[in-house]
């Protein structure tokens, strides 16, 4: 009874558009707390957000970008909701300084919502915390979700899962053409910014993306990656970055490829909390893991075990 208290409370308050009751939402659903999910049920596919993930390696500019983007949204009068995830740091929530401080100027505006998720072992893990934290901010009103990874392998092909346009930003010293070629990573960009462009080598880069991306597969609908030089410090190249983002979202529109994404999405968070299943049951499953060392059980008997306690392995 306590328990339905609470969730009409903090439903109430959230629905009223209380900051503080959506600070609340948002660390109970990082955390898999049921009070959390059971809130998440009731508002989830309310709003419809623009959903822009933004990726690239470390040094590349994306926090300075990011603020940028804010900016620009700011101007058009939209509610810019921020999730920044930082995967690499489950221990000491690294994101939440650098982050924070890079983003302070809009602190006291309160037609923008920072948060930075750098959570591990919440239900479905932190892929899994990242879409339910989206879901709720989508749910609050917010117009423009961005959705910042820190960018270290699998996290840069998660973001394109979670995100309904995708930002890959490179900039020309840090070898990222290198990086950018790697399987999978040139696939998930729907936009490239070349950061940094005052730096030498940022036309080489953009000749380079250019090559790569005739040799790529066609994107839905036709799109063709627009790649947009910027150099962050000062603002230059962002307006238009920003219309590509816009010429992205009409084109997802028009070719009826939005549901599409927010099905992509549902199945993503699924799909991380049967990983993170599958990780805590086997890190108390040692019998079931030695007799696969020996050869005594397939991993495929192993894992239908721990699925069906009742089916017990020979």
């Amino acid at each position: 009874m306590a328990h339905e208290a609470h969730l009409e409370d903090l439903e109430g308050r959230f629905r009223a558009g209380d900051v503080r009751a959506l600070a609340r939402a948002l660390t109970l659903v990082e955390a898999g707390h049921p009070l959390g999910q059971a809130l998440l049920k009731r508002v989830r596919g309310q709003g419809r957000a623009k959903v822009v993930g933004i990726t690239g390696s470390p040094g590349a500019g994306k926090s300075t970008l990011t603020d940028r983007l804010i900016l620009e949204a700011r101007k058009r009068g939209e509610k810019v909701g921020v999730l920044a995830v930082d995967p690499s740091s489950p221990f000491t929530g690294g994101a939440i300084l650098g982050d924070r401080i890079r983003m302070m100027r809009h602190h006291q505006d309160p037609g923008v919502y920072i948060r930075s998720l750098a959570s591990r072992g919440a239900l479905g893990g932190l892929a899994g915390a990242t879409v339910a934290a989206l879901a709720l901010l989508e749910a609050f009103g917010f117009d423009r979700i961005f959705v910042e990874t820190v960018g270290v392998g699998q996290s840069e092909v998660d973001i394109a899962r979670v995100a309904d346009t995708t930002l890959l930003v490179l900039t020309p010293a840090a070898g990222d053409a290198v990086q950018a070629f790697k399987a999978g990573v040139m696939e998930i960009a729907d936009l490239f910014a070349v950061n940094k462009f005052d730096l030498p080598g940022g036309e080489r880069l953009i000749q380079e993306l250019k090559s790569a991306l005739e040799l790529s597969p066609p994107r839905p609908g036709g799109w063709r990656p627009p790649i947009y030089p910027t150099v962050a410090a000062t603002g230059e190249g962002v307006e238009e970055l920003f219309e590509g983002l816009e010429a992205h979202h009409r084109h997802l529109l028009e070719h009826g490829l939005l549901e599409g994404h927010r099905l992509e999405r549902a199945r993503f968070e699924v799909e991380s909390v049967l990983q993170e299943w599958g990780r805590r049951r086997t890190q108390s499953a040692g019998e079931l893991v030695r007799r696969v060392a020996q050869g005594e059980l397939s991993p495929e008997e192993a894992a239908l075990a721990l699925l069906d306690p009742s089916a017990k392995p020979a």
